[in-house]
């Protein structure tokens, strides 16, 4: 089962997050989601347990239980939903209708 983990301390890191479900089972992957740009936690991240019981009781026994001063919040992942593509003509500067365009 896939946990998302959300409220973390900036602090956190990926070896960190698995010692906190370790103990309701074998823990597959803890990853700490980080900011492209910085390089910095974004302040959540995601299990992987394979028993289905054990991540429901680490659910139920860490949602809202207290890390480094922070409650933080766990459930189970939802599947990530499809985007749209984005469209490159919208927005950009550069694009056919942009103003520098105009011809007077």
């Amino acid at each position: 089962m896939n946990i998302y983990v959300s409220n973390l301390s900036f602090n956190v890191q990926d070896e960190d997050l698995k010692e906190f479900f370790t103990p309701y089972g074998e823990v597959t992957s803890a990853k700490i989601i980080m900011d492209r740009t910085t390089n910095q936690s974004r302040g959540f991240g995601f299990v992987e347990m394979p028993d289905e019981a054990a991540s429901k009781k680490a659910i139920a026994e860490l949602d809202g239980a207290t890390v480094e001063n922070r409650t933080i919040k766990v459930n189970e992942a939802r599947p990530k939903e499809e985007r749209p593509a984005r469209n490159n003509n919208g927005g950009n500067y550069n694009n056919v209708n942009s103003y520098n365009n105009n011809r007077y």
